[in-house]
């Protein structure tokens, strides 16, 4: 029986981690502090709680089932199972996730160098994903590049950045604004959708896994064990990074007031911290953070897809980076217009069908549990979706008036019902 070592566990626990640290992340944190003020820490509970405890939830369910989201999946039905899978790859790979990593990464640490013209994004994005394409070649060697070298470098910066944010003052604090003044657990929850961390972690899980078995580790008890080692670590370091960017928001009210976004606090933070430098180390932190999480995205959907489909990993791999390199040259605001409706709709399936994997073994026949809370759960989402998106008017009057539609949580109280009269129908029916 073959166990890893300690520093390939360490490894493997910062590669999770790194793998989950996107632009996404590092950017939302400060702008939900900046407009939760006082209610910071309420908004950062919310916040955590999609961000942090639902990926580490998700990796180790996710680790019981081969890193397989199908077969964690599978009490849906063959095809809603099929269809869950796809669209989370899809989502998290070459339609949103990986194409932002380019966009996100060039808008804030290269723009100001090289200008905004749509050819300069071109000719960055077909560098990029150049490298990406390179790494994501050799799975196998995930641990090595990403574990051993990439995560450590990734680690480094983000921790200059938080001794930075916990060492400044903070200064003044302003008041809370928009739905932080009254529902900042809430909207910090939501708010957490944005980070795609558990959509992704649904995706990641198959890569811990397959960097595990690379290191000849085969028993599924010790593979399981080493996944929920890394999800913890990677949990541990994803909190320690979110508290010190909701810090950071936090005092950021005099160098960036009322901004518009976290990447423009974090510009004007860092240029207040370190000066000119500060642009230049911006830059690598932020090339860096999305270079990882995409190499990451483009080994999962192509493994994915490859068994799925027969074709060869390699050949996906150049496939998949083709769509994510044509659509990331559509411009940020595109793909997140489009992104945050899809997500709205995605999250609620997803958090159920996670969520009810651990309880399996309580059900007779877990399909009649699981399947009308996700179809449930799918429904009210699409009209969170549908709601987002900025077509409320044609929704119809009862749904404007549902418990927690104003925080855009009304799929949670139906989910809940149906959750507890399926349960009761099970236990009676036997």
């Amino acid at each position: 029986m073959t166990n890893l070592r300690t520093r390939d566990i360490v490894a493997l626990g910062f590669m999770t981690f790194a793998l989950f640290i996107g632009a996404g992340n590092i950017i939302f944190p400060p702008i939900v502090a900046q407009q939760a003020g006082e209610h910071v820490w309420l908004a950062a509970f919310g916040f955590l709680i999609t961000a942090v405890g639902l990926p580490v939830i998700t990796i180790m369910a996710l680790s019981r089932v081969e890193g397989s989201i199908q077969n964690l999946s599978s009490p849906l039905g063959k095809i809603a199972s099929l269809i869950l899978t796809v669209v989370c790859y899809l989502a998290v790979g070459p339609l949103f996730a990986t194409p932002r990593t380019a966009t996100v990464s060039y808008e804030i640490g290269f723009s100001s160098y090289f200008g905004t013209s749509s050819s300069s994004l071109l000719i960055y994005s077909a560098i990029y994903f150049a490298i990406v394409t390179v790494v994501s070649l050799y799975p196998n060697k995930l641990l090595d590049t990403v574990g051993h070298f990439l995560a450590p470098l990734k680690i480094i910066s983000l921790a200059i950045l938080g001794i930075a944010a916990f060492a400044i003052p903070a200064g003044f604090i302003p008041p809370a604004i928009n739905n932080y003044v009254t529902a900042p657990v809430s909207e910090g929850f939501v708010n957490g959708y944005l980070t795609m961390d558990t959509l992704g972690a649904l995706v990641f899980g198959i890569v811990i896994i397959h960097a595990i078995h690379s290191r000849g580790v085969t028993n599924k008890k010790l593979v399981t064990k080493y996944a929920v080692i890394a999800s913890l670590i990677s949990g541990v370091g994803l909190t320690l990074v979110y508290l010190s960017l909701f810090k950071l928001g936090l005092g950021s009210h005099e160098v960036a007031p009322n901004a518009a976004n976290g990447a423009v606090i974090l510009h004007a933070y860092v240029q207040h911290a370190f000066g000119d430098l500060g642009s230049l180390f911006l830059t690598a932190m932020i090339f860096l953070a999305c270079m990882v999480t995409a190499i990451g995205l483009t080994c999962a959907c192509a493994e994915y897809f490859s068994e799925l489909t027969k074709i060869p990993y390699k050949i996906l791999v150049f496939i998949l980076i083709g769509f994510s390199f044509i659509i990331s040259n559509l411009g940020l605001t595109k793909l997140i217009t489009v992104s945050v409706p899809v997500l709205s709709a995605i999250y609620p399936p997803a958090i159920v069908v996670i969520l009810l994997s651990f309880f399996w073994k309580f059900f007779n026949r877990p399909s009649s549990v699981v399947a009308p809370v996700t179809a449930i759960a799918f429904l009210f989402g699409l009209f969170d979706a549908v709601k987002v998106a900025g077509f409320e008017s044609y929704l119809p009057d009862f749904i404007q008036h549902l418990p927690l539609n104003e925080q855009n949580l009304a799929w949670l109280i139906p989910s809940l019902c149906v959750l507890v009269i399926v349960i009761v129908l099970d236990k009676v029916r036997k």
